[in-house]
């Protein structure tokens, strides 16, 4: 498989939080990830960039259900790029659903 991003996160956007997880490749190409839970207030978001700039991550990808995604844009500006997926697009996790296999 070729790698197009060495640093990638997906967000699993609630009305009150947000779980990310963080994929990082090495050059052998093994991923790690990283996961953690953000509020979704202003100061949260903000905490979440400074997380994902530190972990040298500037794309993102977005499921597009509903609007809790708007204020992630308002704040972010350019320093990340974010991709939204369409949710009738993303392939349904098998087995037992929850917040941090969506993100993954």
């Amino acid at each position: 498989m070729k790698i197009v991003y060495q640093t990638c996160c997906d967000i699993d956007v609630h009305k009150s939080f947000l779980v990310a997880t963080a994929i990082k490749t090495t050059s052998a190409a093994q991923p790690s990830y990283l996961k953690k839970l953000f509020s979704t207030f202003n100061n949260s978001i903000l905490q979440f960039k400074e997380w994902l700039l530190q972990n040298q991550c500037r794309n993102v990808c977005i499921e597009s259900a509903g609007k809790n995604r708007i204020p992630i844009f308002n704040l972010w500006d350019e320093d990340i790029n974010v991709t939204i997926a369409n949710p009738k697009w993303v392939n349904a996790v098998k087995g037992n659903k929850d917040d941090t296999k969506d993100s993954q």
